[in-house]
């Protein structure tokens, strides 16, 4: 029976990978920020991620045959925040040396554990090309997308150098009905649903032009799974290689309730605090290393989310 740490195990993506873990038989070990969730492991107490010694205890005494880094600070793009030293040093800790705290534990305490970082394609930045590889420059521009390209970086590193199994997934926008009402996907299922109620008549976004690569988060925390199951490590795009506009999103969630989304959704670009450049993933080489490939389209996905926050409100 294989064991799993998952550092993030509250958000979106933990809570997914540990069901999914769970289900195939995994022991596991979720730490939250305050909080251990254990399932057939042995580990009483909470762990400070940005402590090294407290790390390094943990993967010492557990050696698990996995562990998953999602744990993250980060802004939705309509979120205004501050770029202030605060935040810069606190993103850093958590996105960046908590990493470096499990690379390190497992260089020393576990060498034969296999570790997954989960990276963003914010590192991309602004790209020259609408669609990206493993290969297209990192070129980040917010503090978040620094973090996860020096996280990159550091599991290279440390494959390199150390010879750890050391991977990378580049996640794209990847959405489920666990996601909360600041990001975008959530905010237009919910107005819709308020609009179709009559509790809310009008939806304002930044762009209805943007194109955002969508894909289902149950199938991209498989993808995780499988990139630690692959014969070597390395770092992997992982998204569905097409993209759709925030019209077309807002038109199937609006459509599906039987409502005209263009009488009540409009654009005001202002809403925007950061720039919004087309990045599309071409998942090529995670399929061939893996035999990966989402299984979730657009519209079933938005049917999901529309299912699982609508209530009594009836989803074609």
């Amino acid at each position: 029976m294989k064991s799993a740490i998952i550092v993030g195990c509250e958000g979106q993506d933990g809570r997914l990978l540990t069901d999914l873990l769970r289900g195939k038989g995994y022991r596991t070990l979720g730490l939250g920020r305050t909080s251990v969730r254990v399932s057939g492991l042995d580990w009483p107490r909470p762990v400070e991620i940005t402590r090294p010694g407290e790390v390094e205890a943990l993967v010492t005494a557990l050696r698990p045959d996995e562990i998953y880094h999602l744990a993250a600070i980060h802004h939705s793009s309509e979120e205004e925040h501050a770029l202030d030293l605060a935040a810069f040093r606190r993103m850093y800790e958590v996105n960046l040396f908590s990493l470096l705290n499990f690379l390190d534990a497992v260089r020393v305490g576990s060498p034969g554990s296999r570790l997954f970082f989960a990276a963003s394609s914010h590192l991309f930045g602004t790209p020259e090309n609408d669609v990206q590889d493993e290969e297209t420059p990192l070129s980040p521009e917010s503090i978040y997308a620094m973090t996860k390209a020096d996280g990159l970086l550091a599991c290279r590193l440390y494959r390199q150098r150390h010879g750890l199994f050391a991977s990378t997934g580049i996640l794209y926008t990847h959405e489920s009905p666990l996601r909360d009402e600041k990001f975008l996907s959530m905010k237009i299922v919910r107005a819709a649903l308020r609009i179709k109620t009559a509790e809310q008549h009008e939806l304002v976004l930044g762009r209805l032009d943007a194109r955002i690569d969508w894909g289902f988060a149950a199938d991209y925390v498989d993808a995780m799974q499988r990139i630690l199951a692959a014969p070597e490590g390395g770092e992997f795009v992982v998204a569905t290689g097409a993209s759709h506009t925030v019209g077309e999103f807002a038109r199937v969630v609006f459509e599906t309730l039987e409502l005209d989304w263009r009488r009540h959704v409009s654009e005001d670009p202002a809403l925007l605090t950061r720039a919004t450049p087309v990045r599309i993933g071409d998942p090529r080489r995670l399929r061939e290393a893996t035999g990966w490939a989402p299984v979730t389209g657009f519209d079933a996905m938005i049917r999901t989310l529309l299912r699982s926050a609508g209530g009594a409100v009836p989803v074609r």
